[in-house]
């Protein structure tokens, strides 16, 4: 299948084979770009077409302006990724993209008649959960301050004037989105949902992630690994492994 301008737009694609029986979408964080998910992109099998959010401002956008609302990015990814939703479809959402994919799995529900096969949140309150924020109103030091707290950024990269100048303004623009967010209804989905999140999290404790499960009637399930707010990195073989045998599950 031929992907269109805005599917190209939005999304890199990783393809093992010309017909993939099933995709998978992965949308980054807050701050973060479809370079985070490269070792994603060849570890499932054959049949899993993989696709990375590729949000504007950033990599290979960077003349695309920044969109600063939930409603508008997740409107924007909904139609880019609705010709490719002929296949059962997987969402994953690190921190601000599970709120993100959330928002897409409404819109292709209650919109477009498409009911994915799963979506998959990591890091973030459930959308009725999410407190209103201002930390994209604070200036440059608070912002290098939380990605130090956060970790998933070298501290020594965060030293250097020029990464900073690189990295700041995607990220500004990445938490106007998430910090005036919610809280929201919480509007169920129709699709299981599957919570990840590290045991060490700064952001918020574990059990906060049950919360999902007020969303999601046709299943939940809480997995909680080893590790921080990126816990994803440390623990990509255990995560990627469990998420290949969900993906590769029958239907």
């Amino acid at each position: 299948m031929t992907i269109g301008l805005e599917a190209d737009t939005w999304f890199r694609r990783y393809r093992a084979t010309d017909t993939p029986r099933r995709r998978l979408l992965i949308l980054p964080h807050a701050g973060g770009s479809a370079n985070f998910f490269h070792p994603w992109g060849r570890a499932f099998d054959e049949g899993t077409e993989v696709l990375v959010g590729k949000y504007p401002g950033r990599y290979e956008r960077p003349a695309d302006p920044f969109i600063d609302t939930m409603d508008e990015l997740a409107d924007r990814v909904t139609a880019a990724l609705l010709p490719l939703a002929d296949l059962p479809l997987t969402l994953f959402g690190h921190s601000m993209g599970a709120s993100l994919a959330y928002e897409v799995v409404r819109r292709l529900e209650q919109r477009h008649a498409v009911r994915p096969a799963a979506l998959h949140v990591s890091s973030r309150e459930a959308p009725h959960r999410v407190p209103p924020r201002d930390l994209y109103r604070r200036d440059d030091a608070a912002l290098i301050a939380e990605l130090r707290r956060l970790g998933g950024t070298d501290s020594a990269l965060l030293d250097d004037p020029d990464v900073q100048e690189f990295v700041l303004p995607s990220l500004r623009a990445d938490l106007t989105v998430a910090d005036t967010y919610g809280p929201r209804p919480a509007s169920p989905v129709g699709c299981p949902v599957h919570a990840w999140i590290g045991d060490a999290d700064p952001s918020l404790p574990p059990r906060e992630m049950n919360a999902w499960a007020d969303v999601a009637p046709a299943g939940f399930r809480l997995r909680v690994l080893p590790g921080g707010h990126f816990y994803l990195v440390e623990q990509r073989g255990a995560l990627l492994s469990e998420l290949a045998g969900e993906l590769a599950a029958p239907l």
